[in-house]
């Protein structure tokens, strides 16, 4: 019979990895499994912090050759600039290719219509799904997490889409010791989940250890902002504020980048990574349920449009 000493011996071996070493190693043999089993791999890249730690394991995993994949982040136009400005500078850093596919280029060429309330977040799913199609891309890798959101949690680590790019829950494959099943028919890929199994305290953790950079905008600075369904939303030519909606400034930051009409900023003083870990820990909602407006259309809002072939 196991003691608990016995247990505590075992963990404090030198040889044992640490949680944040075991994270690492699961999500190399992740990238390297999809380099061995695809041929045309492409990493989701927004210059968001979960998309960012992605490319720099892809980066780890591969080094010092180049990593064998391609980036591609899909466009709202209405983006955050500081992220924007942060994704062109990471890829000419490491210079890799990035496709863009513009969400204002289909609204212009009358292939997607704006919404009413100015959300563009809904609408990345057909430039999406089409440049997976013109690009024959078979893998395509995301940074979701399963703590992020419950139709989230429901994703395998590989995670087969249809020759639509639609997902079925009920077509999951177990992935049993870590063995990974990439079969697809033509037509069909396979959306690779490379940080499934971290939480958000881990990304930050990780980010922390590595010394990895991010946008400004993950930490505490002044910025104006109106409230709408409490959140703090920053004003733009997306629509908004309303004309009942007052404009302030406050000291506020983000926990998740996308789309400026439907990610909204948390009130924080956290201006290092020391004060953000410690915001995060003592947390009791999740980064998409307290900043995400796109998430609460309805209960199940993201399963709805993962169906439809969303990220």
């Amino acid at each position: 019979m196991t003691t608990v000493a016995h247990v505590h011996e075992a963990t404090d071996s030198p040889f044992a990895l640490s949680h944040l070493d075991s994270l690492e190693s699961e999500a190399v043999h992740i990238f390297r499994e999809v380099a061995g089993e695809f041929e045309r791999p492409v990493i989701l890249f927004s210059g968001g912090k979960d998309s960012i730690v992605m490319l720099h394991l892809a980066l780890k995993a591969f080094a010092p050759a180049p990593i064998p994949f391609t980036l591609l982040h899909v466009d709202t136009g209405h983006n955050f600039p500081e992220v924007i400005e942060y994704r062109d500078r990471t890829v000419e850093r490491h210079g890799v290719r990035l496709h863009v596919a513009s969400v204002q280029e289909y609204i212009d060429a009358g292939k997607l219509r704006e919404r009413p309330d100015g959300t563009r977040n809904p609408l990345q799913t057909v430039p999406l799904t089409e440049a997976i199609q013109q690009h024959r891309f078979d893998a395509v890798f995301g940074g979701g997490r399963r703590d992020e959101e419950k139709a989230r949690a429901k994703e395998r680590v590989f995670s087969l889409r249809d020759e639509f790019s639609q997902w079925d829950p009920r077509r999951q494959r177990p992935e049993l010791w870590q063995l990974y099943n990439g079969r697809h028919a033509p037509g069909e890929h396979v959306r690779v989940f490379p940080l499934s199994n971290w939480t958000e305290l881990d990304v930050w953790q990780y980010i922390q250890r590595e010394g990895i950079e991010l946008p400004e905008i993950y930490f505490a600075h002044e910025r104006e902002v109106f409230a709408r369904n409490g959140m703090w939303l920053t004003a733009g030519e997306w629509g908004g504020p309303k004309e009942t909606e007052t404009v302030e400034t406050r000291l506020i930051r983000y926990r998740t980048v996308g789309d400026m009409s439907c990610t909204g900023a948390v009130d924080s003083d956290a201006t290092t990574l020391d004060a953000v870990i410690a915001e995060i820990a003592a947390s009791r909602l999740t980064e998409r349920g307290a900043t995400r407006a796109d998430d609460k259309l309805s209960e199940a809002a993201m399963e709805d449009r993962k169906r439809e072939g969303y990220f």
